[in-house]
């Protein structure tokens, strides 16, 4: 028998399909969702892994058998599950388990307007319901009559939404590789491009959750390999490369050169800024320097959170904010019922180098300040006592600033360090960034020096 706490994740459902998740959890998932978020209706999708059908479907019925109406809308990228539940107003479901690999599936679930459920936010009672239900030995009798299930394809809408909201058809054209892994970018991306001045070369655009190229994950520099040599080979402007349910977007410059998530929304913040003057822009502790700066610069207010999701959208609500990114490629829009959507940050990159005659690296230049180590990686036996033996070895020191907003931040005059354990594994997590390289591997080599000796 699964093990609830195994899958049941901080924001989703995430397993092995069948040892872990399969059709008859699934159908109790679907029953507990309808009956915690009290939904008339709901909206379900799923990405294109193999297990993908059968597990929304039996949610699907799960759902409908509490009384919920259920509108299918098959197969979509996770943002695209997103624009549903925000234009229906209705609670949604996402199968998919991301970058994982195909024998994983899992469960992205919100509240109407695409909010999010999260372990505080009806996902512990979700998981309750669920292990009261399958220990009993199924769903209880209801007097509530049944709901339909109807079907309902939602991808040219959501097109032309994300469309209407960057305006790209005066700019010039464009040569756009883009590297879908195989996953729902290959679906989503050919509709939002369509008719637009793009030259669209397309790579791996085939749906296969088997993912038979390489892993739908583009934050590990091995997988946009392909995209980078392709990008250099056809001379293209650009390169795009979507994960798994094409909910982050990374990019590549005409040199093939990664373009960090940081200067992105940077750059996003920017034109936001000057459709929205004076608003506020949320950044997660490790974006770069520059986010803020250039926040500042452009007449907003940078607001400073943890790292994931939740927090985001937490504080996007609090305050308002037009726009907020993360260092892993998720963009978060206020246009967009404050969800997170690859896609809508890839059009405004595209209208922004279109609606200019230089090359993406010349315009990102301006928002790509300092050097940085990338995301460094160490197993550790005690995650605290490392983290630890790290502050005190920082915190005598005149001139650090030290905070545990989420982890341990200790910022100098020219060079900071996040340093964050893993929820998942035993791992602490170190990113640097400083004003020069040197500074970067200075301070690198010398926290690694205390976290693995």
């Amino acid at each position: 028998m699964t093990d609830l706490s195994q899958i049941v994740k901080a924001y989703d459902v995430r397993g092995v399909v069948p040892d872990q998740l399969n059709e008859s959890l699934a159908e109790l998932f679907g029953a507990a969702f309808a009956t915690v978020t009290e939904a008339e209706a709901i909206v379900v999708g799923h990405d294109m892994r193999p297990s993908s059908p059968g597990l929304s479907r039996a949610f699907a019925r799960g759902a409908a058998s509490r009384g919920a109406q259920v509108t299918e809308i098959g197969l979509c990228s996770t943002d695209e599950l997103y624009f549903a539940s925000g234009k229906f107003d209705q609670p949604g479901a996402m199968f998919t388990a991301s970058h994982n690999p195909a024998q994983y599936n899992g469960i992205k679930m919100c509240r109407k307007g695409a909010s999010p459920v999260g372990q505080d936010t009806g996902l512990a009672d979700i998981r309750a319901l669920v292990e009261q239900w399958r220990d009993a030995g199924g769903l209880p009798e209801t007097s509530a009559a049944p709901g339909e299930i109807v079907q309902r394809d939602v991808l040219a809408d959501y097109a032309a939404y994300l469309r209407n909201l960057v305006d790209l058809s005066s700019i010039r054209p464009l040569k756009v590789v883009v590297d879908a892994g195989n996953g729902m970018g290959g679906h989503t991306v050919p509709t939002v491009f369509d008719g637009l001045p793009i030259d669209l070369v397309p790579m791996y655009f085939e749906l296969d959750g088997t993912f038979p190229n390489h892993e739908a994950n583009p934050l590990d520099p091995k997988n946009i390999v392909d995209l980078q040599a392709k990008v250099r080979e056809t001379g293209a402007d650009i390169g795009l490369a979507f994960d798994g349910d094409a909910d982050r977007c990374f990019v590549v410059d005409e040199r093939g050169e990664p373009v960090s998530p940081s200067a992105i929304t940077a750059l996003v913040a920017a034109r936001e800024l000057a459709k929205h003057p004076g608003s506020v822009v949320i950044h997660n502790l490790i974006t770069s320097w520059s986010v803020p700066e250039v926040v500042k610069e452009h007449g907003g207010t940078p607001v400073r959170t943890r790292v994931g999701h939740s927090f985001i959208k937490q504080e996007m609500a609090r305050t308002g904010a037009v726009f907020g990114g993360e260092h892993s490629a998720h963009y978060y829009f206020r246009d967009f019922w404050n969800a997170d959507t690859g896609m809508l940050a890839a059009l405004h990159v595209l209208a922004a180098l279109g609606g200019q005659d230089g090359t993406l690296s010349a315009l990102v230049a301006e928002y790509d300040r300092y050097a940085a180590s990338g995301e460094i990686n160490s197993t550790v036996d005690d995650q605290a006592a490392r983290a630890a033996a790290v502050k005190e070895a920082f915190a005598s020191r005149d001139d650090v600033q030290i905070d545990e907003l989420d982890g341990l931040t200790v910022t100098s005059t020219d060079w900071w360090f996040n340093l964050r354990p893993s929820n998942t594994e035993p791992l602490l997590r170190l990113n640097v960034e400083a004003r020069d390289a040197d500074t970067v591997a200075r301070i690198r080599d010398e926290v690694l020096a205390i976290i693995r000796g």
